[in-house]
């Protein structure tokens, strides 16, 4: 025969009082969710605490050369080799400042001869967007980025849109930055692009040494 657990059974005995075992019941319940709140908060504390930070001066490896630059799909023109690439989006050498609230990458895009400021972006860690604006070609870009952690990793996510050069219409792409700590002087960056304008999407792995 099934036994009817004490906590559970209906005592309908005269002078019984039914809501005493009821409020035990939620007691129970109020207790288990505490436990639920306080182990899903402890985890949380832990995955903060694991995640890498990436403040520091990075260059890219192999370092970068002028030669090496010009070879490697970079835009020259008549005032001289861009240090910008399609790597990992932010050129060869790079600063990242970061905080509880926010990553800053400025990297140093152009030529000395270009007498242009370094760029400068700026993500929020709390997954809210953030709007960075850039002087590019011919005139101001905006970019619209959000950053999330997926596990130990940081994943940038940026929407461009510009125009089509010969038609004019709007087209908006995609890049997500993807940055990890491979040893406490090594910066992975891994890129994937959506295809623009009817090319194939593409990945890159770029690696930085901090010095």
């Amino acid at each position: 025969m099934h036994k009817i657990s004490p906590e559970l059974r209906h005592d309908s005995r005269p002078g019984s009082d039914p809501g005493k075992h009821s409020g035990s019941l939620r007691m129970k319940g109020m207790e288990w969710l505490s436990s639920a709140a306080a182990i899903g908060l402890f985890a949380a504390g832990l995955a903060a605490q694991t995640r890498p930070n990436f403040p520091g001066q990075w260059t890219r490896e192999p370092a970068p050369t002028a030669t090496a630059q010009a070879g490697a799909g970079q835009v020259e023109t008549a005032r001289g080799v861009r240090l910008g690439n399609m790597g990992s989006g932010w050129g060869p050498r790079m600063t990242i400042t970061q905080d509880a609230s926010r990553l800053k990458v400025e990297c140093a895009y152009f030529a000395p001869k270009d007498m242009q400021p370094p760029l400068i972006f700026v993500y929020a860690l709390n997954g809210t967007e953030t709007e960075n604006s850039v002087m590019m070609g011919r005139g101001r870009q905006v970019q619209v980025s959000k950053a999330e952690w997926v596990r130990n990793t940081l994943v940038i996510t940026t929407r461009h849109t510009f125009n089509h050069p010969e038609t004019g219409q709007t087209i908006t792409s995609e890049v997500k930055q993807k940055l990890s700590i491979e040893s406490p002087d090594l910066l992975i960056v891994e890129v994937e692009r959506s295809g623009v304008l009817g090319g194939p999407p593409s990945t890159t792995r770029t690696t930085y040494r901090k010095h």
